[in-house]
């Protein structure tokens, strides 16, 4: 072999122990420095439970209640509007490392929301409306205070009872999950890993 061959041979052998020097540098490289969607996840995790309550929504209702009462051949009747607030809540504390799940595969992190809590009803004092009829009865008895208890039982009954139709539990559950979603996708968009985030 000539020195020529000898020198070719020589080159060939250091490219390839150049190459494969370079190829586990790189790889050390994005083992250490590359960002890790798990451990990304597991940071927004904290973050959100130190939140620990979140209102994606809130909403007004009106319940319109009527009452009545007969003594002694005698009738008392009043009606009660009563508007009120109920917020829709969810618990962040309640959750978990395993509500939290990456999927490799598909790069999809999944996140299992606790279910949305009710708060309220919280009734606009001001904005209570009343009307009756059958003075005589109540001037005489206890019948309108035992009305109005009725009614402001039966009022926030109806208020709860209308915050939990479906159309505002879907409306208060996809804003949560929306929040939800933009909380974890953030961070993993900002550490440039491409990832769908899936909140139910």
């Amino acid at each position: 072999m000539t020195w020529i061959g000898k020198t070719i041979g020589i080159a060939i052998v250091l490219l390839v122990v150049a190459l494969a020097v370079a190829l586990g540098a790189a790889w050390r490289f994005r083992a250490v420095f590359a960002p890790d969607p798990t451990s990304i996840a597991r940071a927004s995790l904290e973050a959100v439970r130190e939140q620990n309550e979140l209102v994606p929504f809130a909403a007004r209702f009106v319940a319109v209640v009527t009452s009545e009462e007969k003594r002694f051949g005698l009738s008392a009747q009043k009606t009660l509007i009563m508007p009120g607030t109920v917020r829709y809540a969810i618990d962040l504390s309640k959750l978990r490392q395993r509500d939290v799940v990456w999927n490799s595969i598909t790069k999809t992190l999944t996140v299992t929301l606790p279910p949305v809590q009710i708060e309220g009803p919280e009734v606009d004092l001001v904005a209570i409306r009343e009307y009756g009829q059958g003075g005589v009865l109540m001037a005489l008895t206890s019948a309108e205070k035992d009305l109005d208890a009725a009614n402001r039982k039966t009022g926030q009954a109806e208020l709860l009872r209308q915050a939990r139709d479906p159309m505002p539990m879907k409306l208060a559950q996809d804003a949560a999950r929306s929040a939800i979603e933009r909380s974890f996708a953030l961070p993993l968009r900002a550490a440039g890993i491409e990832a769908t985030v899936v909140a139910n």
